[in-house]
């Protein structure tokens, strides 16, 4: 099954790490600098400075992320893979302030994450973030009109009737407005999620294996329409999934390995993604397992 198009890069290849002089062309999918206090730039959505997330203590601690610094631009759409406890989950849950991190800092929507309290946290990820799940996380007693405002309900936010009107229309919902999640297919479901993401306006949408629970025509059309909101709608999307097809949809696909940055590219074909994928479990099992990414000089991302 072939991705949707995507915008290119005319003669992109592997990307070297810049020097953190150097301002990346704004056709530059990816870029990572060392961790430091100054905010990002403005074309930045989200970034990420020696991030480090322990679990743990007394001895019997996990480190799932080691150290991270990556940017994610506005306008792009980022695919996450990695084996199985490779950090994935847990760099989405500190990009979006569901998690803080042991050490490093997290710029979101242009805040200091560190800086913000609970509730000033929680403000904020209810009117600048959009998050899509696995288990689509609708509320069973809520209509799907009223699911897809629940977000602007709890931030007492005046609904944009317009843009929720089109929002709907896009994913085909009009007729099952007043269904109620048990009864709609998955794939429904998962648009409504898609909607629910899209009537705040979000900064980034995260999602986290959105297509997990579906079969491959309902992924594809799942696909597509996240797609669609980068393509047509400018929107930030930081995607964790498992799927070489689901990633081949992305500009950038990232990998982590044991809470470190192994590979990082311009998105390829499913083919070689599931290469890759396989290439990086396999080094892993043998205890070989590249550096960091930005940390090595001069190595490259794939």
């Amino acid at each position: 099954m072939a991705a949707t198009s995507r915008p290119s890069v005319e003669g992109a290849q592997d990307q070297e790490v810049e020097s953190p002089d150097e301002r990346p062309r704004v056709d530059q999918v990816a870029c990572r600098g060392p961790a430091g206090l100054a905010a990002p730039r403005p074309d930045v959505a989200v970034s990420l400075r020696a991030v480090s997330k322990v679990y743990g203590r007394n001895g019997t601690t996990v480190r799932a992320l080691n150290a991270v610094s990556i940017d994610f631009l506005r306008g792009s759409f980022t695919a996450v893979m990695g084996p199985s406890g490779s950090g994935k989950s847990t760099l989405l849950h500190c990009a979006a302030g569901l998690d803080r991190p042991t050490t490093g800092a997290v710029w979101l929507a242009g805040r200091d994450l560190a800086r913000l309290s609970e509730t000033d946290l929680t403000k904020l990820r209810r009117s600048r973030v959009g998050f899509i799940f696995q288990a689509f996380n609708l509320v069973s007693a809520l209509t799907v009109r009223e699911n897809i405002a629940l977000p602007l309900r709890l931030a007492r936010t005046r609904p944009d009737r317009r843009w929720l009107t089109e929002v709907v229309a896009r994913v085909g919902l009009g007729e099952r407005l007043r269904h109620r999640p048990a009864q709609l297919s998955g794939g429904e479901q998962q648009r409504v999620a898609i909607a629910r993401a899209l009537a705040v306006r979000p900064e980034v949408i995260f999602c986290d294996e959105p297509t997990g629970a579906l079969d491959t025509r309902t992924a594809a059309d799942v696909m597509t329409l996240l797609r669609q909101t980068v393509d047509v709608d400018g929107q930030t999307v930081v995607m964790v999934t498992h799927d070489p097809v689901a990633a081949s949809y992305a500009d950038r696909v990232v990998f982590l390995v044991d809470g470190v940055i192994a590979g990082d590219g311009l998105a390829p074909g499913v083919d070689e993604i599931a290469e890759r994928l396989t290439h990086l479990g396999r080094r892993r099992a043998a205890g070989s397992f590249p550096a960091p990414v930005g940390v090595s000089a001069g190595e490259a991302p794939w």
